[in-house]
C-alpha cells in the first residue's frame, strides 16, 4: 500500500507518518527532511530555501522526481510531503491540518536546530510565509493546491488530538479501505 500524508506545517504529518510506517513495517520518506538537508548543503535556512525554489524550479524538480520515482518503483511506504498526492496519485491520500496557534506552539516547542524563532508571532509569520510561497508556486507549476480538501481521501484536524490518536485514526481508516 502507498500512503501519502500531506498538510500544513506542524500539523503532525511527519510525526504520524513516522509512527505509521513503523507500525506497518513500511519504509518512511520525508520530503521536508530532504528539503532541510538540501537547504543545509546550500548554507541557507528552510525559508530561504523555499524562496530559492520559487525563483528557480530546478530545486523543486529534484524533490518532485524523488517522489515520482518512489511512487513508480516502490510499494508499502509512507511519504510525508505537501505534494505527495500530486506525485503519487495511486496512494491513499491523507491530509493533516490544525489551527495556526496550535501549529506555531508546536513548532516553538519542538525547535529544529536549523530553525531559530524568537517568539510565537515570529513562528506564525515564518510558517505562513513559507506556506504562501509554496502554495503559490505549486498552483503556478502544477495547478495543484495542497490545501484543497478534495485532493484527499481522509482529512484530520489535529488541533486537539495527540500524535497517537491521529495515527489511530489513520490506521482505522486504512483498515476500512482494505475491506
Amino acid at each position: 500500500m502507498k500512503i501519502t500524508i500531506s498538510g500544513t506545517a506542524a500539523s503532525g504529518k511527519s510525526s504520524v507518518a513516522k509512527l505509521l510506517a513503523k507500525k506497518l513495517g513500511y519504509k518512511h520518506y520525508s520530503m521536508g527532511d530532504l528539503q532541510r538537508e538540501l537547504a543545509k548543503e546550500h548554507n541557507v535556512d528552510i525559508v530561504t530555501w523555499g524562496e530559492m525554489e520559487a525563483e528557480d524550479d530546478k530545486y523543486d524538480r529534484m524533490i518532485d522526481q524523488k517522489q515520482i520515482d518512489i511512487g513508480k518503483n516502490e510499494d508499502n511506504f509512507v511519504i510525508d510531503s505537501w505534494l505527495g498526492p500530486k506525485f503519487v496519485p495511486d496512494a491513499v491520500k491523507i491530509c493533516f491540518d490544525a489551527d495556526i496557534e496550535v501549529r506555531a506552539k508546536r513548532r516553538l516547542l519542538h525547535k529544529r536546530k536549523e530553525e531559530k524563532y524568537e517568539n510565537l508571532d515570529t513562528v506564525k509569520q515564518e510558517m505562513l510565509k513559507r506556506e504562501k510561497i509554496n502554495r503559490d508556486r505549486w498552483l503556478k507549476y502544477y495547478k495543484f493546491d495542497y490545501k484543497d480538501k478534495n485532493n484527499f481521501d481522509l482529512i484530520i484536524d489535529s488541533s486537539d488530538i495527540s500524535i497517537e490518536e491521529a495515527e489511530d485514526m489513520v490506521e482505522s481508516f486504512l483498515q476500512k479501505q482494505k475491506l
